[in-house]
């Protein structure tokens, strides 16, 4: 049977006070983060060990320093390997999406983390500058959760599959949603700055677009889905290697500050693509939570911590067609 990995980012919500410690133990990691906090513009190792859940909270805080800790247990996982050794095509969840672009070659590690401070500290203006937030509705009908999030003049503003939509708006609005919740639903508000995904960050995408616009980016190497459709980039243009050209890809990084995640369609493309196996990058949980709903049967593993490098690895030999072509010719030539 032929093997597909995915590798999947996470978004944000998933970090967590002190998630960076146990990584800073392993060598050439404290270098690495260190790059990563110049191209931010802020202390990530501090936030990443010390600083408390509020602090990294903060959006403009929380998304560089979740996309540093994907690339930063990415890079360890792999041990210099080539990705496109290992990988057979990769997402990312909202702001996960900069840390898979990182990893289809189309950004690379310092840049991911210097462009997703532009679009965090844009986001963290705009949802200062009007109130809003979102909440999470799990399970009813998938027709009447949507039917009931518009009636109350709110946005699905993450469509995630497995009985989870994320409602995104004003206060007063998400109030009336969880006072009267579609039937068989429950709403859970999240603990976020605004209405992210939804026109509330409108100027948060033209500030961040003016950014994206001119960041050097290259095209993808391996294929990489995007948040708008679940489609591949190469849907939109092949571009220099088949996948994608980075222009389209900065282009959608930049509408989907206001456009709506749609999760659920990127794990139905990672179903028609095949996949067997889901490689979520720390701070991991969330994604093959979702999947373990969507995905029946699909292998997963979650990096939380480096004592789950092992198991990833382990993930990679067993299921990696792209692992193993350049490992048989190798094995052919010798």
């Amino acid at each position: 049977m032929v093997s597909v990995l995915a590798v999947v980012c996470p978004g944000q919500g998933s970090q967590t006070p002190g998630m960076l410690a146990p990584w800073l133990e392993l060598p050439g990691t404290a270098d690495l983060l260190d790059a990563f906090s110049a191209a931010a513009g802020t202390d990530l190792t501090q936030h990443g060990t010390t600083s408390d859940a509020d602090t990294i909270r903060d959006t403009a805080v929380a998304q560089p320093l979740i996309v540093s800790t994907s690339l930063l247990a990415l890079r360890t996982i792999l041990d210099g390997r080539p990705v496109t050794d290992v990988v057979d095509v990769t997402a990312g969840h909202s702001v996960g999406e900069l840390s898979a672009a990182a990893v289809a070659g189309a950004l690379d590690d310092a840049g991911a983390v210097g462009l997703v401070a532009h679009r965090a500290r844009a986001m963290a203006e705009a949802a200062a500058a009007r109130p809003s937030g979102m909440s999470a509705v799990v399970g009813g009908d998938p027709d009447e959760v949507l039917a009931a999030i518009e009636a109350a003049g709110l946005t699905p503003a993450n469509v995630n599959g497995g009985g989870q939509v994320v409602a995104a708006g004003g206060h007063d609005e998400l109030a009336a949603l969880a006072e009267q919740p579609p039937a068989r639903a429950r709403v859970i508000p999240l603990q976020v700055a605004g209405a992210f995904h939804t026109s509330y960050m409108e100027p948060a995408r033209v500030a961040f677009a003016q950014v994206a616009e001119g960041w050097l980016a290259t095209d993808p190497r391996l294929p990489l889905l995007s948040n708008a459709d679940g489609a591949s980039y190469d849907s939109l243009g092949a571009g220099s290697h088949g996948h994608g050209t980075a222009k389209d890809v900065l282009a959608r990084l930049a509408a989907q500050v206001t456009a709506p995640v749609r999760w659920d369609l990127c794990q139905a493309t990672l179903a028609d693509r095949g996949v067997t196996a889901l490689l979520e990058l720390a701070p991991g949980g969330v994604l093959t939570g979702l999947a373990k709903r969507s995905l029946k049967g699909v292998e997963s593993v979650a990096v939380k911590s480096p004592e789950d490098v092992e198991a990833a690895r382990d993930l990679i030999e067993r299921h990696s067609d792209a692992a193993r072509a350049p490992r048989a010719a190798r094995e052919a030539d010798a």
